[in-house]
């Protein structure tokens, strides 16, 4: 008895695949107006692809996002707790 593999699953593969590999942009506008007067505009933009195709084309903000990334979030810390203490610093000279 042999098994039958489905020729449609092998080519949605296929094609996440070439997506995450080549990367797809979508790209959207919408604009609410009344009478030529523009009361909204939103601007949509997507990409898909996967991470090594976006750090190759210069994407990486996800790295440096202190929601996203841990290590983000402690040199943000570091770097504010760096600035307090040199004020503290100042604080203190000018008083003694």
């Amino acid at each position: 008895m042999s098994i039958e593999q489905s020729s449609q699953s092998n080519s949605l593969v296929d094609v996440l695949e070439t997506v995450l590999d080549k990367g797809v942009v979508i790209a959207g506008d919408i604009r609410v107006g009344i009478a030529d007067i523009e009361l909204l505009s939103i601007k949509i933009r997507l990409i898909v692809a996967s991470v090594d195709k976006a750090k190759e084309i210069g994407m990486d903000w996800w790295e440096t996002d202190p929601y996203l990334n841990s290590k983000a979030s402690q040199d943000k810390l570091r770097e504010e707790n760096e600035s307090l203490q040199k004020r503290l610093e100042e604080l203190e000279n000018r008083l003694g």
